[in-house]
């Protein structure tokens, strides 16, 4: 009989057990997000009509935790705003600096490729392009110039030959020319010579 009553005093107690141990499970499983804490006020209260108009009644405790939840959570809002706020910032800062340097690294690539495919001539920067034509008409004109120089020359040359020519002709004439002329007058003087001895006899 003993045995009986603990067994029964056990059936009666273990539905209490179940009972609470589900209401401490559900306790826990609460939705904490604003939506859920107001849900859960409006659960929680209580309602009645009083002249046709229906109140709804809340308890003073479970309001001043709810509005405490919601300073909190607007406290935090607006620190994570703040926070947020201060990250966009940096990152526009840091976006503009990147910029910065890009546009940097873009002048300098440019100034680099237009130096590398710019050539100084006379302390001015000209294309390679422009810079060839430049080069290859000077050596044109210089070489020009040379076949003018040695068509001159040549020219010269043969004029100044001619003229040694000339002058070696002339003088070998005029040798000869002198030379007959010496010979003339070598036989003029021996035939007056001759005519002097003569009238002398």
């Amino acid at each position: 009989m003993k045995h009986l009553r603990i067994l029964f005093a056990l059936a009666l107690l273990i539905p209490t057990f179940l009972i609470h141990a589900q209401e401490d499970e559900s306790a826990n499983e609460e939705d904490n997000t604003l939506r859920g804490q107001f849900e859960e006020l409006e659960r929680k209260s209580g309602n009645y009509r009083a002249n046709g108009i229906r109140y709804e009644v809340i308890k003073l405790s479970d309001l001043y935790e709810t509005k405490n939840n919601i300073f909190d959570s607007l406290d935090t809002a607006n620190k994570n705003i703040k926070d947020l706020t201060s990250t966009i910032s940096a990152n526009n800062a840091e976006i503009e600096d990147l910029n910065n340097k890009l546009q940097e690294t873009t002048n300098n690539l440019n100034a680099v490729t237009e130096e590398k495919d710019s050539i100084s001539f006379f302390g001015a920067l000209i294309s390679k392009g422009t810079y060839n034509f430049i080069l290859w008409s000077i050596i044109f004109g210089l070489l020009l110039l040379l076949l003018f120089f040695i068509y001159r020359f040549r020219n010269s040359n043969f004029l100044t030959q001619q003229a040694k020519s000339a002058l070696a002709d002339l003088e070998e004439e005029y040798q000869n020319h002198r030379r007959r002329a010496l010979e003339r007058e070598q036989k003029i003087s021996r035939q007056l010579q001759d005519e002097l001895n003569k009238q002398k006899k």
